[in-house]
């Protein structure tokens, strides 16, 4: 299939993902893949550069060429957007006349060398003796501020991506036709520089009467004519630009030559309601009552190097719709037959139709949006995924070999302090299958900390107080010897001890990262001073016994009773009762007072009752 230009308003360039089929994946690439285009040219983006995402910039194997608004915010901006794959342009440039600078640069491009150029400039003459020029025809920089143009230019030909001024407010007629006379004399510049030009986006005009609906009945509502029509401004100059356009009066000096062909009319000759636009405000899409004013023209030297053109009405997500030309695989030029693809890439990409080499970064033109500086140099999550790992240099081995120098220096410093039984410091046994070997971090900060504490350690003096300091714990036993150092010994033919001559293996991480893990060892036995000494520690407090039962006291606190149970003889017939636990040094004492008071008078009282007789 050959390569595919794709022309569509959007009106808002996020404005089709909340359509089908565009809701289900909403990103550009999917919709691209879904329009079958190679090239797409997007109007009324409505957005400044502050509006720009990464979704809309780094579109996976796509460039983006953008003309936004300086000053108007939410209106007009183009974007063109190229698939590496398929074609590269050789220059790019942003509006019409040229006065626009490119990116990190003060240098207009009309003023930039030749070789980076486009060409076909419009003069200061050339728009004031435009017809019906105005007072902003010699204000290039006004009109080219609105972003409403973007050039790009192949080997093949030049495309123009274009949002023509919309003729509804009538107070900006003079911007409309001064835009238009610069368009016209751009083009046409072009042409005589014989280069091959094609204009793809929305003109806004109406060429002909079977490109509107009910042209009868509107024409005679607005009280006018065809002829009348179709004589205004903007309508009569595309159809000077056109081979078989209208002509109701002479052509204007100047455009008496047409220069552009219209494809979808090429191919459609008398298909009516062939409609790009419909009035969302009285719901006309249904009905299919609109008009025609997205179009693709192309130069009439290369009309025949197309093999389709049509509109595509069924794909909502916009008050337009897509417009589409499709290349043909091979074309003739100058009498010899050339794969089109050869002549959309620079020279020495493509050599009939095979490709010799990459899209690279050297091959992204200033104006790409790749390049802004909010998004030059951001890389995707996949990249990061698929990078291949580098090779390892001898500077890498160099440095792997000093930081196993310091990692084993470490480890001497760390088995000093806490083996229990003596490690031989220049052998290490080997590595056990049941665990894990803990990776040695070796930079230099952690190797000089090491050091300081191993020798504050090794220096300090046993404290003479009764109870044990915390370095006590990390002193050598007495207890150990000749037999335990012996037996800590790696056997030299086990393979874990390694011949010294032994080259380090290769590393590919980078100097930040730390050298190769050393396995540490600890003795799994431990003496019985220390054992009962942790045992101690780690071990709950007994509870004191209480003053008065010798029973032990459940609160942990001394002088305290815990629980005070009174008995109680009345009405209930000697009940036991219970106390609520009686808390604080003031209130334990009389509590108790107040109990045995209680039990006395309890037992005088049984007393009397046995027939005692009590003193008066």
């Amino acid at each position: 299939m050959g390569i595919r230009i794709t022309t569509w308003n959007v009106n808002g360039i996020r404005n089709p993902f909340s359509y089908q089929p565009w809701r289900d994946r909403k990103t550009f690439s999917a919709m691209f893949d879904l329009l079958e285009a190679d090239i797409v040219i997007l109007q009324e983006t409505k957005i400044q550069r502050k509006d720009l995402r990464d979704d809309m910039v780094l579109v996976p194997g796509w460039d983006c060429y953008f003309s936004l608004p300086r000053h108007e915010k939410g209106k007009f901006g183009v974007v063109i957007y190229t698939r590496q794959s398929v074609c590269a342009p050789i220059r790019a440039e942003e509006g019409l006349t040229g006065t626009l600078c490119p990116p990190n640069t003060l240098v207009p491009f009309c003023e930039q060398p030749e070789g980076q150029q486009i060409g076909g400039y419009p003069t200061l003459e050339q728009s004031r003796n435009a017809p019906n020029a105005t007072e902003l025809s010699e204000d290039f920089a006004t009109l080219d501020c609105e972003g409403r143009c973007v050039i790009l230019e192949f080997p093949a030909f030049v495309l123009i991506g274009l949002y023509n001024p919309a003729s509804r407010d009538e107070s900006r007629n003079a911007f409309r036709y001064a835009f238009h006379n610069l368009l016209d004399i751009r083009i046409r510049n072009l042409v005589t520089l014989g280069k091959r030009v094609i204009v793809a986006g929305d003109l806004n005009i109406i060429r002909s009467e079977i490109d509107m609906a009910n042209a009868e009945v509107d024409l005679r509502k607005m009280g006018t004519t065809a002829e009348e029509y179709f004589s205004m401004p903007s309508r009569k100059m595309l159809n000077q630009w056109l081979d078989d356009g209208l002509q109701y009066e002479q052509p204007d000096v100047g455009r008496e030559t047409p220069v552009l062909h219209d494809l979808c009319r090429a191919f459609q000759k008398t298909r009516k309601g062939m409609f790009t636009c419909w009035e969302t405000k009285i719901n006309a899409r249904p009905g299919n009552y609109g008009s025609r004013i997205d179009y693709i023209l192309c130069s009439l030297t290369m009309k025949d190097w197309f093999a389709e053109a049509n509109i595509q009405e069924g794909l909502m997500g916009s008050d337009h719709c897509p417009v589409y030309a499709v290349l043909k695989d091979k074309v003739i030029i100058d009498s010899t037959e050339t794969n089109v693809i050869d002549i959309l890439n620079p020279p020495g990409m493509f050599e009939n139709g095979t490709r010799l080499r990459k899209h690279t970064v050297k091959d992204i033109l200033p104006l790409s949006g790749r390049l802004i500086p909010e998004f030059n140099g951001r890389r995707n999550i996949k990249d990061m995924f698929t990078k291949s790992p580098s090779i390892p240099t001898e500077e890498s081995l160099l440095y792997f070999s000093e930081n196993q120098e310091s990692s084993l220096s470490l480890v001497k410093s760390f088995t000093s302090i806490n083996q229990d039984d003596a490690i031989s410091p220049k052998a290490f046994p080997p590595p056990s299958n049941n665990k894990r070997s803990a990776p040695s971090k070796s930079t230099a900060s952690t190797s000089k900390r090491t050091k300081s504490n191993t020798s504050s350690f090794s220096e300090s003096k046993p404290s003479t107080n009764s109870q044990q300091s915390l370095k006590s714990f990390f002193t050598k036993p007495p207890s150990s010897s000749k037999q335990n150092l012996a037996d800590s010994q790696p056997d030299p033919e086990t393979p874990s001890a390694a011949p010294p001559n032994t080259p380090p293996r290769p590393s590919i991480r980078n100097k930040e990262t730390p050298s190769p893990s050393v396995s540490f060892t600890s003795s799994k036995t431990k003496s019985p001073a220390k054992q009962s000494t942790w045992s101690a520690i780690f071990s709950k407090p007994v509870a004191p016994l209480c003053e008065g039962h010798g029973e032990p006291f459940s609160g942990c606190v001394r002088n305290h009773w815990d629980l005070v149970e009174a008995r109680k003889k009345g009405r209930n017939g000697g009940a036991a009762r219970s106390y609520g636990a009686v808390t604080g040094m003031g209130g334990t004492l009389s509590a108790a007072k107040e109990t045995m008071t209680m039990q006395t008078k309890a037992e005088s009282q049984e007393k009397l009752s046995d027939g005692q007789t009590s003193p008066r």
